[in-house]
């Protein structure tokens, strides 16, 4: 759902480049909150796997494909206001980068597939989980429904924005019926890798996923051969599987291969939003990218020949970018909040008595 330069005016996309910053602004104090040095990595590390998901279109329809958004994934991972941060890491690599969504559009790329589908999925996530048992499945499950709703929630959006500074003539009627209706086909497709990356990391450190934080486990007793509650014992922390440097590095790993590698069996046809704007005549005011001369425009290494290795090395170096941008924003920001938390901070807000020299 990258939406290039030329679709909205200037005077909306500047409109929602304030929000975005605003946005930006308010989750980087946020963010001091949710990371320290567990989840810093973490979160740099789910940016770069945004980053080589959204590389991976698949079909949802004859001649349309989608991708994932990962706004969802992200606020469950590691929280909304980091959410926030992850995804527009991601946007900002792939517009200055690989000439994808539109530099003038940034602000609305960011409030469409960050602030909207961060919001929206964990709203609904936080409120399905208080209802639930609280157990890994009852998370996956939220994680599952959130990313389903946030997907068609963006793409309502856009077409708000498109209602308000569209540059063509198009009845907003038709545009919003298409939109959502190919966006709830391609929130399927998010939901089902939110789930399950979501699964997979509860699965070996529960203590690392910020919407799985409080998650318990009883003591279990074995009965006659099977496993029973033990009475009375008070619920005890989902136990870590694995060690936060064998994550991490399986993580990596995971998104060089989908980029390097798995990238290229992805679907060629144009992702819903593409295949709206050609139906419906949106794309007539379409502007080329500013960067589009870039050495990785378009995710392909200029000069390289074979389209395989190609798409692989960009797939690769965005990755690469993204983990140390991402990492170094993150850790960025938890000093800051280490910085603030110190008792030299803490002692240079105190004031003198009044009337003692020094």
């Amino acid at each position: 759902m990258h939406v290039p330069d030329g679709f909205i005016n200037a005077p909306t996309s500047a409109a929602t480049g304030v929000i975005a910053a605003g946005a930006v602004a308010v989750s980087l104090r946020g963010a001091r909150r949710e990371l320290d040095e567990r989840t810093a990595p973490l979160a740099g590390l789910v940016a770069a796997f945004i980053f080589a998901v959204q590389m991976l279109n698949f079909p949802v329809a004859a001649g349309t494909s989608g991708h994932l958004l990962g706004g969802a994934l992200a606020a469950i991972l590691v929280g909304p206001y980091t959410g926030v941060l992850c995804v527009s890491v991601v946007l900002l690599m792939q517009g200055i980068l690989f000439a994808d969504g539109g530099l003038t559009a940034l602000g609305v790329n960011i409030t469409n597939m960050g602030i909207v589908t961060v919001v929206v999925a964990y709203a609904l996530f936080r409120g399905l989980v208080k209802v639930l048992p609280r157990t890994r499945r009852s998370v996956t499950a939220a994680s599952f429904v959130a990313a389903l709703v946030s997907v068609p929630a963006a793409a309502l959006a856009f077409t708000l924005m498109y209602a308000v500074g569209g540059t063509t003539d198009v009845s907003i009627g038709k545009v919003a019926t298409a939109m959502v209706g190919v966006h709830v086909l391609i929130g399927i497709g998010e939901a089902v890798i939110t789930a399950l990356t979501v699964g997979a990391v509860i699965a070996v450190r529960p203590d690392l996923v910020h919407g799985a934080r409080g998650l318990e486990q009883k003591l279990k007793l074995r009965v006659n051969g099977e496993l029973v509650d033990a009475p009375g014992a008070e619920p005890a922390p989902v136990a870590a599987r694995t060690s936060r440097r064998t994550l991490w590095i399986t993580g990596l790993v995971t998104s060089l291969v989908l980029a390097g590698f798995v990238s290229f069996y992805a679907s060629a046809d144009p992702d819903g939003l593409e295949k709206v704007a050609s139906d419906h005549g949106i794309d007539k005011q379409a502007e080329e990218h500013a960067v589009a001369d870039s050495p990785l425009a378009d995710y392909g290494v200029k000069d390289v020949d074979d389209a395989r290795l190609s798409g692989g090395l960009a797939g690769v170096i965005g990755v690469g970018v993204t983990v140390v941008a991402g990492t170094g924003v993150f850790w960025a920001v938890r000093r800051r909040r280490t910085a603030d938390a110190s008792p030299t901070a803490v002692e240079g807000s105190v004031e003198e008595p009044a009337g003692k020299s020094v």
